[in-house]
């Protein structure tokens, strides 16, 4: 039987060190949470394409290149990019992508494939459409 009157050992240093170690990273992760669900940003997806580097020629193709970044709060997926190349107000080549899946802020990078050079007429890059899971 315990006797009432004795006292509990004190807790040694590494005892108050791990304690506090367990208490900064349990604080951590329930402010983290608490951030993630004020902050959570229920904004339309933005989508924007742009043309980061040169176009290329290899074995009688022209590469280019294209970003497609969502700038918006909302995750998008099924995004599809169509290119048109128009030479003298003619539709001479049309190409298209699909994106499986884009989150808000995220980036993806792709490539067209033209027959024709692109820097003979306008080519203009832009998104079709997309679907919101």
């Amino acid at each position: 039987m315990i006797n009432s009157t004795q006292k509990k050992p004190q807790r040694s240093l590494a005892e108050w060190i791990t304690f506090s170690i367990a208490s900064a990273i349990l604080s951590a992760i329930a402010a983290l949470v608490v951030y993630v669900w004020i902050s959570d940003r229920k904004e339309p997806p933005i989508l924007e394409v742009t043309q980061p580097s040169q176009i290329r020629e290899a074995d009688g193709q022209f590469y280019v290149p294209f970003e497609l970044k969502n700038t918006g709060g909302e995750t998008v997926e099924s995004v599809q990019v169509v290119a048109e190349l128009r030479v003298n107000g003619q539709v001479e080549e049309v190409g298209d992508q699909q994106i499986d899946f884009l989150s808000g802020g995220e980036a993806e990078e792709g490539a067209f494939v033209l027959r024709q050079d692109p820097r003979r007429g306008e080519l203009v890059i832009r998104v079709a459409s997309y679907k919101v899971p």
